[in-house]
């Protein structure tokens, strides 16, 4: 991934739009009339429209997608934003959502999601004076490579192999089969960075341990997930990491029911229970927000990538059960060394 990173400065506004029509639903944070708000400090800043239009796992995943909106009602919450969030039930959605915000005129609109790509190229087409951000794809990988875009992207297989790194741990520690597993969702470059970067994690906190992978080729559809899950665990894995959004909540679960440990993935995920040992941190919101707030200063650079690592804080690894604390302090130790640049050879394409 190539890019420079950007700091958590931001602020977003979104406005509802009424009276265009959009696939899938919609959930409104409030308008406002005002022109500007004033912040802390006592300046007033411009009111911005900020649109999100999620991928199809929905709002309710507890993961990539309900981790963008929580950083869209963050910017309302700290920035008096006026907020829009449209769900997509299926992809031929993507289009007509990303329109109905840029029809309304909405400042900045966040496409959450590698697979929303060809159509946020389209729409960024027919709407060259909306600024688009995309969650997870390249700008500079569009054939187009259309000015009014920004890629958000983030080095997942760092957070993959930090929360590999613990998994490995734990199995010299555990003893018995030396086995840990991942269940993606669909194959695409950011699942396999995750999983690239745990089973390296894996590997060198563990010579002796082996990883298995599957994937479910769905984001939404838990029982998928749960049948992969268990398929591993019955193969003799010990830890399961869930890379697959809402599909994902399907492994974890199979995790509970067997008395193993799981790893969760892009939010943190320990309020799922005593079976997550940890989350592999993906900080969309953060991403979300930022963007927003740059959209509101003026900063923010279309035409270009911006990508989140461990260095800027965009990735890491989450809050940990009773098993993972034991390891937190090697973990954050290799978190620092990471951002140091001290530790570079990191995979992000899985054989």
């Amino acid at each position: 991934m190539n890019g420079k990173v950007m700091r958590p400065v931001l602020a977003a506004v979104l406005a509802m739009s009424l009276g265009v029509a959009a696939c899938g639903s919609s959930d409104d944070g409030g308008s406002s009339s005002s022109s500007s708000t004033t912040s802390s400090s006592g300046t007033a800043a411009k009111k911005v429209k900020i649109g999100l239009v999620t991928d199809i796992g929905g709002l309710n995943d507890r993961s990539f997608n309900e981790a963008a909106y929580n950083g869209l009602k963050r910017a309302k919450a700290e920035l008096g934003a006026d907020i829009r969030v449209i769900t997509s039930a299926k992809n031929s959605d993507y289009v007509p959502n990303l329109s109905a915000l840029a029809r309304q005129k909405y400042d900045l609109v966040v496409a959450n999601g590698f697979l929303m790509a060809e159509a946020v190229e389209t729409v960024a087409k027919a709407f060259p004076t909306t600024k688009f951000a995309i969650i997870d794809y390249s700008q500079a990988a569009m054939e187009s490579k259309p000015k009014n875009v920004s890629g958000l992207l983030f080095k997942e297989n760092e957070a993959g192999y930090l929360v590999g790194y613990m998994a490995g741990l734990y199995l010299k520690d555990k003893g018995g089969k030396q086995v840990a597993s991942t269940v993606g969702g669909q194959k695409i470059p950011p699942v396999d960075h995750y999983i690239a970067g745990f089973q390296k994690g894996v590997a060198d906190a563990n010579g002796k341990a082996k990883t298995l992978n599957a994937y479910s080729q769905d984001f939404v559809a838990q029982d998928k997930c749960k049948e992969l899950a268990l398929n591993q665990l019955a193969e003799g894995s010990q830890v399961v990491f869930a890379v697959a959004g809402q599909c994902g909540l399907g492994a974890l679960d199979a995790v509970k029911e067997k008395k193993a440990e799981g790893i969760g993935v892009d939010a943190d995920q320990a309020y799922l229970g005593s079976h997550v040992m940890t989350s592999a941190l993906k900080k969309v919101d953060e991403a979300v927000f930022e963007s927003a707030k740059a959209t509101q200063d003026g900063s923010f650079k279309a035409g270009t990538d911006t990508v989140f690592d461990t260095k800027s804080g965009g990735v890491g690894f989450g809050k940990t059960n009773a098993v993972g604390a034991k390891y937190k302090a090697k973990i954050d130790a290799l978190e620092q060394q990471i951002a140091a640049g001290k530790l570079t050879n990191i995979p992000d394409t899985v054989n």
